[in-house]
């Protein structure tokens, strides 16, 4: 009986329950294709469990694993025709690590194993023989850590595996389990597989497609393929790909039964699928699935496409929960824009749509404006947390200055609020703002499209307003009774541990927000909501909070002690220590506005032309933003464990930092910037303020020198 090895097509047979523990997410997923249910054509293979993992990082190489190897090899090679390690026809296999929850960092893949100077000649053609080596030596290079793979296959295999699981100890890999609060014990599973080339042959090609469309939603295959390549090709960006269409005319047989397979793969997920696949020759095999990311719009076209579609088995009432957060505050569509108006002037369309309201300069004014029906345009010269509660009430955002990484910007399209910034014409007065060559009063009209950053004087003509999809849903909904906002209901959500807070920490939370809900005051001092909703109306009455808008800020009395507070604090640490932090967080803030920043807006296609909203419709760069952004959170992690002995109000950015980053990973894209939730962007914001403040600087100064 197999004890650290099992072939995937033995999966559908054990147990669901601690699959994933045992096998990985990777060779789950191929034992669900190949189970009795779909039965689709995944490479034969094997998989070395998590249970081996865990032995080897205990104790050496498990006893019994190199015979198990071998079994399990044979059996690939009978499945295959091939022989591992024969010079005439053969056997090549990948190599694939998979933790039973996601790891970046850790999801290594060698292709070509096998291949040495005795196998290369039986592989084949000399030029693709010679192509597919080269790979191979990089990725040993890369992964392995040896310039040259051994000669012996089977040595070339044992160290591929050794790798994998060694890299479950890596620094990376244990400060991001730290951050995550995945249990060091888990291990790694490692998928072999026999090697299917896209790059063989006029009648080969490797690619990667969606079951619908995660920009629109829109039904039909959508995705990308590359004749005779591998699959790394098509996700590096270093190749041209094409239309999956183009496989209808150039491998019509192969085009079919992928139509068949994602069809079938998406009634059984009862979702949007996200698929990996090769043909080789002609034939086509399946090398991985997961449900797919979709752009917001994207996900309620497909909740209410599946659900009207006759025989698509997601009832109406399953398909408005899939989207509920989305329909808190849904996608919008701007209607009945003009296109032959002078503007005022042009500034950087930093968040698209277009606003129409009278002139506030003051957030607590714009708040008040808004309370009372009237739609308004907040003007600044730049924003800060102070002016939350005013831009969260506003039509749109006008800034003197800034660019489209800056808070204003960064704010507005984590909220949907159409927002222009960095225009420069624009001059606040006292009662006044002159714009381009006129002056305008305080609560005249003027009009933003924050897609051409245009300004303009008056009312435009045109609306913003929900997507249909979102008003079909919305009015199911009210239907059948389901709530929307309800919450934030998610397992990574519920998992904080919620402790005490008393009335300074409140009131330093406050000064550095500039505004909260109880909530969300609650979510940024990890402590349960009916205490610090108890301690925000004892702030009330002792006149240092006051109600604005719904939310809670600091009065004047209020301030004051938070001064004392921060006086407190910055005695405590040393200013000059705290100047230091500050300096050395400069770079780790850069990184992570233009991580952000990144995953709010795409770079324009050539190289000119502005950079357009990402409507997260390419997951390939969706990931490779995230990851970015997850380095950088486990830098900062490893950054600011040390600074919290040193000063307590640097206690809490971690695990709230570590929370946002597990709610983004679970596929909730508020958490990367929105300001509605505890997001990765707000708290970063916070922090940054923190120490600013506790190194006695003012952000205006950071800005103006560059810093911030």
């Amino acid at each position: 009986m197999s004890r650290w090895t099992y072939p995937l097509d033995a999966l559908p047979e054990l147990p669901d329950a601690g699959l994933r523990a045992l096998v990985g997410g990777k060779a789950a997923n191929l034992g669900l294709m190949l189970g009795p249910a779909l039965q689709l054509p995944v490479p034969p293979g094997f998989v070395i469990t998590t249970e081996a993992c865990r032995a080897f990082l205990a104790d050496g190489w498990p006893a019994g694993l190199d015979e198990e190897l071998r079994e399990r090899m044979a059996e690939v090679e009978a499945a295959v025709g091939r022989g591992f390690g024969s010079p005439d026809d053969p056997l090549l296999v990948s190599v694939r690590s998979g933790a039973p929850v996601s790891m970046p960092g850790m999801m290594d893949t060698i292709l070509n194993l096998g291949l040495c100077d005795a196998t290369q000649a039986g592989v084949g053609d000399p030029a693709f023989a010679a192509e597919c080596r080269v790979r191979l030596r990089t990725m040993f290079r890369g992964i392995v850590g040896v310039d040259e793979p051994p000669e012996d296959p089977w040595a070339q295999l044992r160290l591929a595996v050794e790798a994998v699981f060694r890299s479950w100890n890596s620094e990376r890999a244990k400060a991001y389990r730290a951050k995550e609060g995945i249990a060091d014990d888990l291990g790694t599973a490692v998928t072999v597989q026999a090697m299917v080339f896209g790059n063989l042959d006029e009648s080969s090609a490797t690619g990667v497609v969606f079951t619908r469309n995660p920009a629109t939603g829109e039904p039909g295959l959508y995705g990308d393929v590359l004749f005779r390549a591998q699959g790394e090709d098509v996700v590096a960006g270093t190749h041209a790909t094409e239309p999956v269409s183009a496989l209808d005319a150039r491998l019509p047989e192969a085009a079919r039964a992928l139509a068949d397979a994602a069809h079938r793969l998406e009634r059984h997920e009862r979702d949007l699928c996200d698929i990996e696949f090769t043909i080789e020759r002609g034939r086509l095999w399946l090398l991985q699935t997961r449900v797919g990311k979709r752009s917001p719009r994207a996900a309620l076209r497909i909740a209410l496409d599946m659900a009207t579609e006759r025989d698509f088995p997601l009832e109406r009432r399953e398909a408005i929960e899939r989207v509920a957060r989305i329909l808190e505050d849904p996608p919008k569509t701007t209607t009945g824009r003009s296109g032959y108006l002078v503007p005022l002037t042009t500034g950087l369309g930093a968040s698209p749509g277009l606003a129409s309201g009278e002139i506030a300069t003051d957030p607590s004014a714009a708040a008040e404006a808004a309370e009372a029906g009237r739609s308004v345009v907040l003007v600044r010269s730049e924003t800060s947390p102070d002016d939350v509660h005013g831009m969260a009430k506003a039509a749109g955002i006008l800034t003197a200055r800034g660019g489209l990484a800056s808070h204003a910007a960064v704010v507005a399209r984590g909220w949907g609020i159409p927002a222009v910034v960095g225009a420069a014409a624009v001059e606040l007065g006292a009662g006044s703002v002159r714009i381009g060559e006129r002056t305008f009063a305080i609560g005249e009209v003027i009009s933003i499209d924050g897609s051409t950053g245009e300004v303009f004087a008056g009312r435009l003509a045109g609306a913003t307003e929900p997507v249909a999809e979102a008003k079909t849903l919305l009015g199911w909904a009210a239907e059948l009774g389901v709530p929307i906002g309800a919450g934030d209901a998610s397992p990574a959500a519920a998992a904080v541990t919620r402790g005490a807070a008393n009335l300074d920490d409140v009131i330093r939370r406050l000064s550095t927000k500039g505004f909260g809900t109880g909530q969300t005051i609650a979510d940024a001092l990890l402590a349960d909501g009916a205490i610090v909703g108890k301690l925000l109306d004892q702030l009330v009455v002792d006149g240092l909070a006051a109600t604005v808008a719904g939310a809670y800020r600091l009065t004047d009395a209020g301030k004051d002690r938070a001064a004392e507070l921060l006086g407190a604090d910055r005695s405590a640490w040393g200013g000059d220590a705290a100047g230091e932090a500050l300096d050395a967080f400069v770079a780790l803030d850069r990184r992570m506005k233009d991580a952000v920043t990144a995953w709010q807006l795409r770079p324009p296609a050539s190289g000119d032309g502005e950079p357009q909203v990402n409507d997260h419709s390419d997951a390939d760069y969706d990931a490779k933003v995230l990851a970015t952004l997850e380095q950088i959170g486990v830098d900062a992690d490893v950054w600011l464990a040390p600074l919290e002995t040193q000063s307590r109000r640097l206690n809490g950015y971690r695990p709230r930092l570590a929370r946002a980053l597990e709610l983004v990973k679970g596929g909730d894209q508020r958490y990367v910037a929105s300001p509605r939730v505890d997001s990765f962007h707000g708290i970063w914001f916070e922090l940054h303020e923190d120490l600013i403040q506790l190194a006695g600087r003012t952000r205006a100064d950071e800005v103006d020198a560059g810093r911030a």
